[in-house]
């Protein structure tokens, strides 16, 4: 028995006050109906209504029993506008996962400027390098800054590239001079970035290069903000991420250094489970991310193609 269709024809049956009205407003035999009246009756094991040969009645228990079904009957009603609506308007919470770095510098300000266009969406959003499992966590979709990609059976959908720069403060290359080969970092202060995302060692161009190990080891940190700020009061030549390198450069507050080498490329991307029956807010979102995320990461490295900051 479907329960809800039963419960369906019983409200109809009692609205019109027969079985034939009924079935002939809903497209069904009277049999039927009628059928599906008595089977609803044996499930409850309740007598509904009281029929003649000429009119039908509520028993008690059917008075209380039509005001649950036409209030389980709007709810599901409602229910089913608000799951179609949210294929066709954005709002509700929408939870997304990035990288500490990309998120602060990229993700946030565009989660701004987004809100303004749809502000029935709230955002709950996580910052963390350490990848969650998208669907057990709950996640709506993530930012990913991996290299690689897993093949999860996840739609990824690629939004440009980042990687890292070596820079220092003008005041360190002032009096410490400027590395001119990778061998001559050795003889330089080199501030360590202690952050998982990131390997210990520095990896230039694709190869590593034993750095850290052969210089003096003066500072570490466990935030790339942290390392930018003591490069800035001079203290070392750091490697640092360029979104959050690219700023203090255009203030001339960083110097590039070595230029023509980059480390830690990362590719970026948004993952999210499906392409079908997205919510707006999903969808609406991952669009405007892939209209702008690409521009900002453009941004940054336009810094550095102008030669802006270079030693």
């Amino acid at each position: 028995m479907d329960l809800v269709h039963s419960m369906e024809i019983f409200v109809r049956v009692v609205e019109l006050g027969s079985f034939t009205a009924a079935a002939d407003s809903l497209g069904h035999s009277t049999p039927h109906v009628s059928r599906s009246v008595s089977e609803l009756e044996n499930h409850l094991k309740a007598r509904l209504i009281n029929r003649t040969t000429r009119k039908l009645a509520l028993t008690e228990v059917g008075r209380r029993y039509l005001e649950r079904c036409k209030s389980i009957l709007d709810d599901l009603r409602t229910a089913e506008m608000e799951a179609a609506g949210a294929h066709l308007e954005a709002f509700g919470k929408l939870r997304l996962h990035a990288p500490n770095g990309i998120g602060q510098y990229h993700i946030i300000p565009l989660v701004s400027q987004y809100s303004e266009l749809y502000p029935s969406v709230d955002f709950e959003l996580t910052l963390s390098h350490a990848t969650p499992d998208l669907l057990a966590e709950g996640y709506d979709l993530l930012i990913s800054g991996d290299s690689n990609i897993p093949d999860s059976g996840f739609i990824a959908q690629g939004l440009g590239a980042t990687y890292s720069v070596l820079c220092a403060g003008p005041g360190y290359l002032a009096r410490n001079g400027v590395p001119r080969s990778i061998a001559e970092l050795s003889g330089h202060t080199c501030l360590q970035l202690d952050d998982p995302a990131f390997p210990g060692g520095w990896e230039v161009n694709g190869s590593a290069i034993d750095v850290i190990a052969s210089s003096r080891r003066k500072f570490q940190v466990n935030v790339a903000d942290g390392i930018a700020q003591a490069a800035r009061e001079d203290m070392g030549i750091c490697l640092i991420p360029l979104y959050v390198a690219a700023a203090s450069i255009r203030r001339g507050e960083l110097v590039r250094v070595l230029p023509d080498l980059i480390a830690h490329q990362r590719n970026v991307s948004v993952i999210y489970p499906s392409r079908q029956f997205l919510d707006a807010k999903v969808r609406t979102f991952i669009d405007y991310l892939k209209n702008h995320l690409p521009g900002r990461l453009a941004a940054d490295e336009e810094i550095l193609l102008g030669g802006a900051g270079s030693a």
